[in-house]
């Protein structure tokens, strides 16, 4: 099968389970939705937080909240074992997995006021789950900023002009921080001198373009990946503590158009292109890597499923929410959106970046030949660079508009994640009672070191990309899974068909659980102990909510029984 046919092939199945699947199976026999029930959007309209939305417009504030870095660079990694692998699980791990997760978790929570996963846990399983769910959600926060910080300090490295790496985009800073510039200007002219929004809107998304030209001609040079961290974490602060208005929303917003001209012209390209094929369809045993099963399921994490967008779906998205019957095509197809992203990272390094099978070799040929995550990135920007060449637009304009695009949104995530990871403190402050916590400021400073600790950390003197890249993919799936088994629950309790979430659940757990064991096994015989310890403590946690949600699985068993209540 050519990558054409297979890239068809994909886009119908997209179509197909969304009709059948979302629309028929989940939203009227599993969830049984019903537009006379009034969302949260209504019933706690505030007009802040709890207001109804267009679902387009909701869409869009879904998909640029849910879509960053992670489902570009886990297809990129996972093509080491052929494209095979790669293409089922970002694909039908979607599909059955991913979209079920995110759909089912924005159900649940406008079934719960629009209250948070973790609140949402504490109702339905436990009240010491929510600790639990806060606790696995600091880590899954800390260790994926980390990562992101890590990548775009890479991408951003270059010793000078004459010595600019294959796979480093000094071209993208300038944008990127013009990016900036032009989100606070817009943000202010709109809420503080009620300028037009959208001819403001266009005149941002035409100055980002011409930065993105003039960025070629201004590659900013000379710094080291460690200072670029370290400017990226005092960014990472200030941006978390600004209002929202003033450079969150702007900026979000004119990602997520960036976002949709670049999948426009990736595709385009590549059915112009219609490249063949340069690495295997399976490649099971490369040289230093982990097993493929279970670690497929953990290196495409957001390709595929994430807990992080339980986040999302139950922390904003459920709180905009117009009707129930937005609800399939807000959650179930935002995570296909995250799938396409996947899938142009598959298309792009097995068919885009490499002319034959040997060139692929020299970069997959090992686990350790690009030693670097941002050098796997780079591998996805040069691929799409290509497909959008075929459109007559010049391959260093190409490559230095897909790495501004794939920066934006890792930076977006980057401050959104500080921010989050500040309202976490604060939640777990608030539950173990520590006041001190609900300060933003220190929140934040805490915060930012926890991310800032995972960028700077190192094994055996190098930075932990990988090994961070796993245990990010092993705590993000294992908030999924538990997003999951707490949707189970619900249905459970209310008599519901379980198995369209008990079985995608029972997989990424019993992958994850598996992984996460091996991992830190291996990690205690390379005396890597800070690894082990990290994965030894998201383990417990994990661990404790099964044994919450089996307590309560059994309590409700006993309610149904005909014997109960037992006789005095």
């Amino acid at each position: 099968m050519t990558p054409v046919v297979m890239a068809i092939t994909v886009l119908c199945l997209y179509l197909i389970f969304f009709h059948f699947y979302a629309k028929r199976i989940l939203a009227r026999k599993v969830f049984e939705l019903d537009d006379s029930n009034e969302t949260p959007a209504h019933t706690m309209r505030d007009d802040v937080d709890y207001v109804p939305a267009n679902k387009f417009i909701l869409f869009g504030h879904h998909y640029a909240s849910i879509a960053g870095l992670a489902p570009m660079l886990g297809p990129a990694i996972a093509v080491i074992w052929g494209w095979v692998p790669a293409l089922c699980w970002v694909v039908f791990g979607t599909l059955l997995v991913g979209a079920v997760h995110d759909f089912s978790a924005l159900v649940l929570s406008i079934r719960h006021k629009g209250q948070s996963v973790g609140t949402i846990a504490r109702d339905v399983i436990s009240p010491r789950t929510r600790l639990l769910f806060l606790l696995v959600i600091f880590f899954l926060v800390a260790l994926a900023m980390g990562v992101f910080v890590l990548v775009i300090s890479g991408l951003f490295a270059a010793p000078d002009l004459a010595n600019i790496p294959k796979t480093s985009h000094p071209e993208a800073i300038f944008p990127t921080y013009s990016l900036m510039l032009i989100a606070m200007v817009i943000g202010f002219l709109v809420y503080k001198k009620n300028m037009p929004l959208w001819p403001m809107i266009g005149l941002g998304f035409v100055l980002m373009l011409l930065t993105t030209w003039i960025g070629l001609d201004m590659p900013i040079t000379g710094f080291t990946a460690g200072d670029w961290t370290w400017a990226l974490l005092v960014y990472a602060f200030i941006a978390s503590v600004l209002p929202v208005w003033l450079l969150l929303q702007p900026r979000d917003f004119l990602n997520s158009l960036l976002l949709y001209l670049a999948i426009f012209a990736m595709l385009a390209g590549f059915f112009l292109l219609d490249p063949d094929w340069a690495a295997p369809a399976i490649n099971p045993n490369p040289v230093g890597a982990p097993p493929l099963l279970p670690f497929l399921f953990i290196v495409i994490a957001c390709g595929a499923v994430s807990g992080f967008h339980g986040l999302v779906a139950s922390g904003t998205t459920s709180k905009q929410l117009n009707r129930e019957s937005d609800a399939p095509f807000i959650g179930y197809v935002g995570m296909i959106g995250e799938s396409l992203l996947a899938l142009l990272a598959v298309l792009a390094t097995t068919a885009g970046a490499f002319s034959s099978r040997a060139d692929w070799e020299s970069f997959y040929g090992s686990w350790d030949k690009a030693v670097g995550l941002h050098q796997k990135l780079g591998i996805f920007i040069q691929g799409n660079a290509n497909f959008i060449h075929q459109l007559g637009v010049p391959l260093d304009y190409a490559a230095a508009f897909i790495s501004v695009v794939v920066v934006g949104f890792a930076m977006t995530s980057v401050d959104t994640g500080a921010r989050l990871l500040r309202f976490n403190l604060e939640e777990i402050g608030q539950t173990i009672g520590v006041k001190a916590l609900g300060n933003r400021y220190l929140a934040t400073f805490l915060a930012v070191a926890a991310i800032g600790f995972f960028a700077f950390f190192k094994v055996d003197g190098k930075p932990a990309g990988l090994f961070l890249w796993t245990l990010f993919g092993t705590t993000n799936q294992i908030l999924a899974g538990l997003t999951l088994l707490t949707v189970t629950i619900y249905l459970y309790r209310k008599k519901k068909p379980i198995l369209y979430t008990l079985l995608p659940m029972l997989l990424v757990l019993g992958a994850t659980i598996a992984g996460m064991v091996m991992g830190i096994f291996g990690a205690i015989a390379k005396e890597q102990w800070t690894v082990a310890a990290v994965g030894a403590a998201i383990f417990m946690l994990a661990g404790w909510v099964l044994v919450e949600a089996a307590l309560v699985v059994k309590k409700v068993k006993q309610e149904r029984s005909p014997d109960y209540p037992p006789s005095p």
